[in-house]
Parts: C-alpha cells; structure tokens; sequence
C-alpha cells in the first residue's frame, strides 16, 4: 500500500537465472544480499554496498534486482529534476503503469518506493547513490526520516532499500556522519579479486603467468573482457605479445584505463599531485618523505594528494611491520603502478612507435613493479590462505618491514614479509619473517642474511625465540636451501605454494 494510492502495489514476480554467469566469485557478497532482500521479517532495512569502479558492483546489484523481482534504478551526473525525472520513468516502467510518475521533490519519491515492499520483502536498489546525493544533499536525511518513520510496530513494510556508490567520501559520510549508519544492517565493500581468484578469472593454470597477469591488470573483473576483447595470454610464451596487443595498444580502453580512472575518482585541480604520487610510488617510495622528495613537494602538499588516493581507494597504508610507528604506502591497484611505471613514462612513444620495441626498453621497469606484486602476494598468502601452523599461530596482519637504512647495504635490514599474529601469548607477537624474491634463483645466501636480519631484531629488543625464517621465491630454491628445510632451519614458498597451498 502507499498513501496516495490504497489499492495493493503490483509487483514483478522473481525471473532470470539466480545470478549471471560473469558474476564471478561474488558468492559471499551474492548471498548476504539475497539474505538481505529477502529476510522476512517486518520493517524496512537499509544496506549500503560499494566499491570502487570496474570491480562488479553494478552487475551484482542488478542481478540482485533482477533475482528476486526488486526495483533498479542507477543515478547519474544530474540536476535534481532531472534524476526525479527519470526515476519517475522508471518506476512507472516497473509498476507498468500508462504514464511516468512525477514527484516534486525527493520525499514524495522516497515515499512511493519505499512502499513498493508494503506486500512482501522486496530490494529496492538505488545505485550511484554518489551522484544524486551531489545535486541533492538532502537525501539521506529525506530516507533516513522515510525509513524510520516505516519502522513503528504497526507499519508492516518490508522494503529492503540497498545504496550502491563508489569507494569515495560521500559513501564514507553515510557511516560516519550520517543518520544512516544508526539503521543499516548491512554493510558491503566490494573488493578487487584476490590473486588466486583472478587466476581462476583469466583462465591461466600457469602460477608464473598468473602472477606476469596479475602485476599488469591486477584483480579488477571488468579488465578480463570489456577491456581486452577477452584476449587472454595463450601461455608464457605468449605474455609479452599480450602486453603489447592490449594495455600497450593505444586501441584498446585498458590503454587509456588507469590515466581515467585517477582523473575520473581524485576531481579536477587534483590531477597533476595525484598522478607525481603514484609514480613516485611506483618507482619504489613508500614513506611520506620518500613520496614528498620525488615529488618536489612540501610535507602537507604530498599529504593531500596521498588523502585523495587513500579516501578513493587508489593508495593502501599500512605500518611498518619492525617500526610500527613508520606508515609505508602501496598502490591499491596494479594496474596504476603498470601505469606510472611502464606506460606514463613512454606514452608519447607508444601513440607512435611499435609497441614491441617499447616493452622492452620498459622490462627493468616492469621486473621492479613485478617484484613489488610478488612480494605483495606472499604477504596475502601469509595473512589469508596460510594455515595457522605454518607460522606457528594465526596470523593478523603481514608488511613491509625494516630496521632502518645500511648506508653500505639499504637492503641488509629489511624483509618483504614481516607476519605478525597470535600464539597465544599476545595478539601482535612476530611470528615470521620472510625475504621475497621473484626474478633470482635463491640460495644459502638469502637464508644467511635473513638470519642476520633477526638477529639485528633480537638486538633491537624484540622477542624472536619462536620467529620462523622464511624465503618466498619465484624461481625456485638451491638444494642447500631445501637441505636447511628438511632441518627445520626456514620455511620454502615458491609460486605453487602461493597459488595453490597452505
């Protein structure tokens, strides 16, 4: 029922396959939405899903609308008159009434959805919530007050309102400092694939190819067909062909990908700062300093370019995982690190020379931001497919971590894979640390400086009586090192370990 029109609102009865076949590796996410939509209970309830573009989100939700008989509806860049406009069209083409619906403002329209689930749980989805609360700010007290006025004991609703948008600030705002937050039951991030899944994605058996894929396109689902044709590597051989016929070829939309969607999340005026940052980060910088020095930038000027990234999603931080209070930042997307070092740098030549000749002046480049994907993998590993007792605990977090410069050897005092965790004596003991290495064959060498590198951290005063040495390598082990395995001395990860083991 609805208020101004008493008579029982028709609905459309549930169609389609359950979930489309490209909705892949969504099946948490599937089935706390359909849980959602569909939980019987009475009173309207609020879920919020977002994420940042190109990850599925909008597929998810329209599948979800389209599975159980829901009501769709995706915002745009408009005025407010033009977006009630339109939705008015919509729903008028859902309820299959002879004309558009026309609301003056955004309370009557909220109104009228809302009581589209007056007869039984329905999803009322409203995505690109970003957009429309852009030329009406009002809006989410306008549901906010429609929802709770829903709620009372005798009001039998049973909408189930879900607000998709963007990883950006004004889906942060409706949980920090909306009225929203203090009636949604149902929050949804919807993240990029992890390695594993992406391999699984893209098809490829092949652990070091999945890894070559990875470094370049990451775990974003839209590149593996809208953006490639769905060209996928045939095998090793066939990568840097593959390289060369899509994210280096000016025709196809991956070209041209990373460059829109910095330019498209972080705003005008912005730009320059937010692109100097990510290739300062791709180059290798992770601190503040490190990232303001490359830049030429004042300490707060490469703060706010770093804020930017960090509130769309585009720039991960973490601490330190030997000196907590140092904060290392890594892109969150290895599209843009492939960006700023490969194709940012060579742009011009690529628009006018033959991509094969550019790739390879441009491997050193690649190796670097290939070994930083690796390094990041072995940390994922650690923190997420690693069993308990291969560390000895459950581990709760996995960095970078470092003791400081050597000014004869930068690297003598730093690990790739520093894992932290519970053994039951503490919830942040150090349960491992690990040197990273994809392109070098690994030797008793590695294994001597990481037993110099937890030395230097026993010196430093940490507890490092239960540490577990380990080597992650992507080209495999001497067999002195597999020797020193057998004796309990460190623990081997190579690439079929990461792909496929505990």
């Amino acid at each position: 029922m609805n208020a101004a029109d008493p008579r029982p609102t028709p609905v459309r009865e549930p169609e389609g396959p359950a979930r489309p076949r490209r909705l892949f590796d969504r099946d948490d996410e599937w089935a706390a939405l359909t849980a959602f939509a569909q939980d019987p209970k009475s009173g309207p309830g609020l879920c919020v899903v977002s994420g940042r573009p190109r990850q599925g989100k909008t597929l998810l939700l329209e599948a979800l609308a389209r599975a159980t008989g829901g009501f769709y509806f995706s915002g745009q860049e408009a005025t407010e008159a033009d977006s009630l406009r339109r939705l008015g069209e919509e729903y008028a083409r859902y309820r299959r009434a002879a004309a558009p619906s026309r609301w003056p403002d955004w309370k009557h329209a909220v109104d009228e959805l809302l009581a589209l689930g007056d007869t039984r749980p329905l999803p009322v989805v409203i995505d690109a919530f970003p957009d429309l609360v852009e030329a009406s700010p009002a809006l989410p007290s306008v549901i906010h007050g429609a929802l709770r006025r829903l709620a009372g004991p005798a009001r039998q609703n049973r909408t189930r309102l879900v607000l998709g948008g963007e990883t950006a600030p004004v889906m942060s705002r409706l949980f920090a400092g909306s009225p929203l937050r203090s009636i949604a039951e149902l929050e949804l991030r919807i993240q990029p694939l992890d390695f594993r899944a992406a391999a699984r994605l893209w098809g490829i058996e092949d652990p070091a190819l999945a890894l070559r894929v990875h470094a370049v396109v990451g775990g974003t689902p839209a590149y593996r067909y809208d953006y490639v044709n769905d060209d996928v590597p045939r095998g090793p051989e066939d990568f840097d062909d593959w390289v060369c016929r899509t994210v280096l070829n000016p025709r196809t939309p991956l070209f041209r990908e990373a460059r829109h969607l910095v330019d498209e999340e972080t705003g005008h005026g912005s730009h320059g700062a937010c692109h100097s940052a990510l290739a300062a980060l791709a180059s290798g910088c992770t601190t503040h300093g490190e990232i303001a020095a490359y830049t030429g930038q004042q300490l707060t000027d490469a703060s706010r370019a770093l804020a930017l990234l960090r509130d769309h999603g585009l720039l991960l931080s973490q601490p330190d995982g030997l000196r907590p209070g140092l904060v290392r930042h890594r892109i969150a997307d290895p599209l843009l690190a492939f960006e700023h070092a490969v194709v940012r740098p060579r742009r011009t030549a690529l628009e006018s020379e033959e991509a094969g000749a550019v790739w390879r002046s441009a491997r050193a480049d690649f190796s670097r931001i290939a070994e930083d994907c690796f390094a990041q993998i072995c940390r994922h590993w650690a923190e997420h497919f690693a069993a308990p007792a291969t560390f000895g605990g459950a581990p709760v977090t996995a960095a970078y971590g470092s003791l400081g410069s050597d000014p004869d050897s930068p690297e003598a005092h730093a690990a790739e894979v520093v894992v932290r965790g519970h053994d039951g004596q503490g919830p942040t003991r150090l349960l491992s640390i690990g040197l990273a290495r994809l392109g070098a064959d690994m030797d008793v060498e590695h294994l001597r400086r990481l037993h110099r590198l937890v030395d230097a951290v026993a010196a430093a005063g940490e507890d490092t009586g239960r540490v577990r040495p380990a080597l992650y390598g992507g080209r495999g082990f001497s067999p002195e090192l597999h020797a020193a395995q057998d004796r309990g001395e460190v623990m081997l990860v190579d690439l079929d370990r990461l792909y496929r083991g505990h």
